[in-house]
């Protein structure tokens, strides 16, 4: 089976009849595949609502045993687990399953989604299954505010939550940014907005999402593996502006997100509502003189622009990546009808996750700046163009892309390169093509064991150091995945400002 952007709805009148929480989910034949954090979500919530639930693992380990266990007690007719347990939809009670849930990691070409497709079980995903739950008799139904987007997603959404909190509605950051909404739905507060974050792999099983609004903050090539294609990956952001009520907001320095606009079928009377970090056009939020302002949602917006804030109030270090999320965030939540007032005050309140652009030191002349979180080309352009003379400590699995553009177009505020990581050719055969005259250190070359994450980052922070004077920054933002010599991007990132914190205090202890 290929990955296509081709998600098959078949005619089943028990699944069209599945709109709320109060439908007849009982008795409903369910597979959910994965048991992660939305998979064990999703199986726990269908058993609540009396569903017949087979849930399936391809990692038996101690943890997904663990979390059998605890499925069985709650009702779960079997769980499965085992790479065999991946290749065909299992029965469920001694019957075909009527529907399948896919944990958003599981590729569309696994063998018991082609399965489910070969043999016309509809596949939902947790959003899917979330938004069908949305409603529920007696309980306040929480308006979706979307988000989706190569890079800046998490960012976002915390923004936009804190303007909502501030505004004093009952609000919460929820999906792929750590919080199932699938839970947040089960919770006793009764929210009335959810701030979604959506990747790619949520978006191609999502169908039925209506958003209050949504936004493609921007677009580059990652995870082409996983759609088997850019094309595939943009079809399935699209998806977002699909059925959206109020605005679909776009990047409005992006022709593919545009098209994207252009082409959603949305409820009557939404509106496309642009950004860009500059002077904004008619029904535009951007910046004037410093000052970020919405020429969208104002009577007068033909002849003025409403102040919404500063554009230091978008953080520390307001880079232009940090202003559009910022714009982003103001612009959802005008569209939920949040004062400018407190659109400011939630963007002054809000505190930035690590491993963003975050300034670690800025010591003896030279900023350190820890953008882990950078974790392909795309997202490393917008740190890099930040910052000159750039020290750029880089590299890690780099996932299928490419670095010619990035290296080409950045060049000439490189003063060295500090490349780490154990998948490095692409970017090596970039620099060496691209910025011949840029020092490259490939730090990999010289430990002891390239698998030791935290060595190869102690070198890198060293030979940076070595190689920095008053005024530069040294910045990692590796543009490439993190598995390879560390557990995960935070552990990447939590590695740096360590080692930089040990650099710091031996530089003072020597000036003592």
């Amino acid at each position: 089976m290929k990955a296509t952007n081709e998600n098959p709805i078949y005619d089943d009148p028990r699944l069209a009849g599945l709109t709320s929480w109060d439908a007849d989910w009982a008795g409903l034949r369910v597979v959910v595949v994965g048991l992660g954090v939305s998979g064990f979500a999703a199986a726990d919530t269908l058993l609540e609502l009396g569903a017949t639930v087979v849930v399936v693992d391809g990692k038996d380990s101690p943890e997904n045993r663990a979390k059998a266990d605890t499925l069985k007690i709650v009702g779960a007719t079997e769980v499965i687990l085992g790479e065999t347990a991946m290749q065909t939809v299992p029965q469920v009670a001694g019957q075909d399953a009527e529907l399948v849930i896919t944990s958003p990691g599981v590729r569309p070409t696994t063998g018991i989604l082609a399965d489910a497709v070969s043999r016309k079980i509809q596949i939902w995903g947790d959003v899917e299954l979330a938004w069908r739950l949305n409603t529920r008799e007696g309980r306040r139904t929480p308006q979706w505010l979307c988000i989706t987007g190569t890079n800046g997603k998490t960012t976002t959404v915390g923004m936009t939550e804190s303007i909502l909190q501030t505004a004093g509605h009952q609000a919460i950051a929820v999906g792929n940014v750590g919080t199932p909404i699938l839970d947040a739905l089960r919770d006793p507060v009764e929210y009335e907005f959810f701030a979604v974050e959506l990747s790619s792999f949520q978006l191609h099983w999502t169908h039925s999402m209506s958003p209050l609004a949504s936004v493609v903050l921007n677009v580059a090539e990652d995870h082409v593996d996983w759609h088997e294609g850019y094309q595939n990956y943009l079809a399935d952001k699209a998806r977002i502006y699909e059925h959206t009520q109020v605005a679909c907001i776009f990047n409005a320095n992006q022709q593919e997100i545009i098209t994207m606009v252009e082409d959603a079928d949305v409820v009557e009377g939404c509106r496309a509502i642009g950004f860009r970090a500059d002077t904004p056009a008619l029904s535009m939020v951007g910046v004037v003189d410093g000052l970020l302002v919405d020429r969208a949602f104002t009577d007068n917006r033909r002849t003025e622009a409403l102040e919404l804030g500063e554009v230091t109030d978008a953080g520390a270090l307001p880079t232009r990546h940090t202003i559009e999320n910022a714009l982003v965030a103001a612009a959802l939540s005008r569209a939920a009808g949040i004062s400018p007032a407190d659109v400011r005050s939630g963007l002054q309140n809000f505190e930035p996750g690590a491993h963003r652009i975050q300034l670690v030191a800025n010591t003896h002349g030279v900023l350190w700046v820890n953008d882990s979180k950078a974790t392909n080309p795309h997202a490393a352009n917008a740190s890099l163009a930040s910052f000159n003379p750039v020290i750029w400590i880089a590299g890690g699995l780099s996932k299928g892309v490419e670095y010619d553009e990035l290296v080409s177009e950045h060049r000439d505020r490189l003063k060295a390169v500090v490349v780490i990581g154990t998948d490095t050719a692409g970017l090596l055969k970039a620099l060496e093509e691209h910025a011949p005259d840029v020092p490259v250190h490939h730090i990999t070359e010289q430990v002891t064991d390239p698998q030791d994450g935290h060595a190869v980052m102690r070198e890198a922070i060293a030979t940076a150091h070595r190689l920095s004077a008053q005024d530069d920054t040294v910045l990692m933002a590796p543009a490439a995945a993190s598995m390879d010599q560390f557990v995960s991007y935070a552990d990447r990132g939590d590695s740096f400002i360590h080692g930089v914190a040990d650099l710091v205090e031996s530089i003072n202890s020597e000036a003592e």
